[in-house]
């Protein structure tokens, strides 16, 4: 006899079930996904004892007939695919037709249907895969779903269920999940008798966003909104703005997302869907971190939702049974493209933020050093001697300093003493100010009088207050509110997107040592050093084999010129190092953004160097200047903006 037999059908449906059905949210997203195929335009969903004692969807879509509802039934009846080539485009949400009898073969089912046309609707009851009774009854148009008693015949698969309070979590991230897919939709969910969550019909997407996120601030704008024009479920459904049809020409992609600095829970995630389909993809959630590299802290991952349109052959949904995961057929495009616009959304936030604290910048800032101001007095001088060669930033800073009531600063002890015979890149005055006339002189030179004769303020529109614990700088905004700057991750940021400029353009600055420093490395180190020779060299640095793991160090970047050429080498070579095949997206950001990121650290104003007034100045007027301003390479925000009305709250004053 044969050991090889045909599994029978109810078997064989409740081994699918395995695949399908993995937990009562499974369910619920396969009912959803059917009545959003159907045209449906409200859906309510009914849960109790966390989806295995009762799941219910009901919603008002097209509707079935007898003969629908009982082919439906049926494993691999469905009637949005027919041919072979319709697996290369699938412009539906559900297409195998394995669902219902999955969900059939576990639970108690009913199903309660009714067309627009038929005066009565159908009902069909199953008993774990059993036909029980087909009848007529008198309903709604649409369908209703009611699954009882989920995995009452296969007690082991309930016994590996969660906790009530993580069932029903799962099911309200689906629910959500297809209220941002479906903005037109109006969706009620109903947990023991208890409305958790309504979503109105023609909501706004950010709103609902907003409502899934329990956030009240800003948000980025991702992408441009594509037109609200109608599009069909299958079956000569109801048209529903927002869902799969019409298929998309060309690829866009369209989201919200909170900034950076946003307060959220830390289990907050990004929503990814592909023509309305929420899918969980590698490649566009590296994408989306890409856009926002050097703006999110370690460990922190950007939150909100990113919607691509694809054109449905460029997308394989058939290869996973739950369809959360899809295969791209030109990933690499789909990256940048989503990169780009994350980027450019990026961008575009940064000129809000300039217009809320700097609103004098723009048009003045073009005839900055052009155009004196009328009747403008001249700010105090500046006492800048020349500089001995070898000083630190911050006697450099202390130098700077009035003579009266302004003693100079004795250079911070944990700064790395700078190597011998390097000149400092700033021989004359600080990293903050424009360089003066080679002579050192104290006055401006004539192409300098126009921007010194005018007051300090006029360059980004704020008042200055002061200087905090030498490191928080605090001015009055043109409302009457109250910004801090950190003035050393405001520098860091100023100083990484100048180098990361230069360096794509092959123009950073070297500067040579006047003796040659010479270190051991490792033998990774070593490796480092040749692999990546031309980036290094592209940095600023100089460096040539003097036998074994010995290297000479003749140049190093002018920026960072005052920092010991050793340790900046070996810093860089490990991130080299860390970051291996990744080091060339030099464009997408990857190793080499960190590597220049340590460079502007290194090279940035540090807490605890006492700042000028006019440092100051020329610090927020680089910031109202610049396009990416608001947080460091690190992550870390820059300003903090209070309101004139927030600091009114705090002493209850009117």
């Amino acid at each position: 006899m044969s050991k090889i037999r045909i599994l029978p059908e109810q078997l064989a449906n409740r081994i699918a079930a395995g695949e399908v059905v993995e937990r009562p949210a499974s369910v619920v997203k396969e009912l959803l996904e059917n009545s959003l195929d159907a045209g449906a335009s409200a859906i309510e969903i009914e849960i109790e004892g966390s989806g295995t004692r009762l799941i219910r969807v009901l919603d008002n879509g097209e509707g079935m007939d007898e003969d629908d509802i009982l082919l439906c039934l049926e494993r691999h009846g469905t009637s949005k695919i027919t041919a072979d080539h319709d697996l290369a485009a699938i412009n539906s949400l559900g297409f195998r037709g394995e669902a219902i009898p999955s969900i059939g073969s576990v639970s108690r089912l009913t199903i309660t249907s009714r067309t627009q046309n038929s005066p009565l609707g159908t009902k069909v009851s199953l008993d774990y895969g059993k036909l029980l009774k087909v009848h007529e009854i008198g309903c709604s148009r649409g369908t209703i779903f009611e699954v009882r008693s989920l995995f009452g015949n296969t007690p082991a698969r309930r016994k590996f269920l969660r906790t009530s309070r993580t069932e029903l979590a799962h099911i309200e991230e689906v629910v959500k999940c297809y209220a941002l897919a479906a903005p037109a939709v109006s969706f009620t969910v109903r947990i023991d008798d208890r409305i958790t969550w309504q979503f109105s019909k023609n909501q706004p997407l950010s709103h609902r966003l907003a409502m899934v996120l329990h956030y009240q601030g800003p948000l980025l704008e991702i992408g441009k909104a594509p037109d609200q024009g109608t599009s069909s479920g299958h079956r000569g459904a109801t048209p529903i703005p927002g869902s799969l049809h019409p298929a998309p020409a060309t690829p866009s992609c369209h989201g919200w997302l909170l900034p950076p600095d946003a307060d959220t829970a830390r289990s907050a995630m990004i929503r990814i869907l592909v023509n309305g389909r929420a899918v969980r993809d590698r490649t566009i959630f590296h994408a989306v971190n890409e856009g926002f590299r050097n703006f999110l802290m370690k460990g922190r991952s950007p939150v909100g939702l990113i919607h691509l349109r694809l054109p449905p052959e460029d997308v394989d949904v058939n290869v996973h049974p739950t369809k959360q995961e899809i295969r791209l057929r030109d990933s690499q495009g789909i990256h940048q493209m989503v990169s780009q616009t994350v980027e450019l959304a990026v961008q575009q936030f940064q000129k809000k933020i300039q217009g809320i604290i700097f609103p004098s910048s723009g048009p003045y800032q073009k005839n900055r050093h052009d155009q004196p101001m009328a009747d403008s007095p001249a700010p105090e001088p500046v006492s800048s001697p020349q500089t001995q060669q070898g000083s630190s930033p911050a006697a450099i800073h202390g130098a700077l300093s009035p003579a009266s009531g302004h003693p100079q600063k004795k250079p911070s002890q944990h700064q790395l003493p700078p190597a011998q015979g390097v000149e400092t890149l700033y021989p004359s005055s600080s990293p903050l100010l424009p360089q003066t006339a080679e002579n050192g002189s104290e006055e401006p030179s004539p192409g300098q009088t126009a921007a010194c004769a005018q007051p300090l303020e006029q360059g980004h529109g704020l008042k200055i207050i002061g200087q905090y614990d030498n490191l928080y700088i605090f001015c009055q905004s043109a409302d009457g509110g109250l910004l801090v700057v950190d003035q050393h991750a405001a520098h860091e940021r100023l100083l990484f997107e100048e180098l990361k400029k230069k360096f794509l353009q092959g123009s950073l600055a070297s500067q040579t040592l006047l003796f040659p420093v010479t270190i051991e490395l490792t033998n990774a180190e070593s490796e480092g050093v040749e692999r990546y020779s031309a980036d290094i060299e592209r940095m600023g640095f100089s460096v040539r084999d003097f036998g074994g793991n010995s290297h000479i160090i003749s140049a190093v970047p002018a920026m960072a010129g005052q920092w010991n050429p050793g340790e900046l080498l070996i810093d860089i070579l490990g991130k080299f190092v860390q970051g291996k095949s990744g080091t060339e997206k030099t464009g997408t950001g990857s190793t080499l953004d960190d590597i220049l990121a340590a460079i502007a650290c290194k090279a940035a104003v540090k807490a605890g160097d006492q700042l000028h007034h006019r440092e100051i100045d020329s610090l927020l007027t680089r910031m109202a200047q610049a396009e990416l301003f608001s947080h460091c390479p690190h992550g870390r925000p820059v300003t903090k903006h209070f309101t004139a009305s927030e600091i009114k709250k705090w002493f209850y004053r009117p």
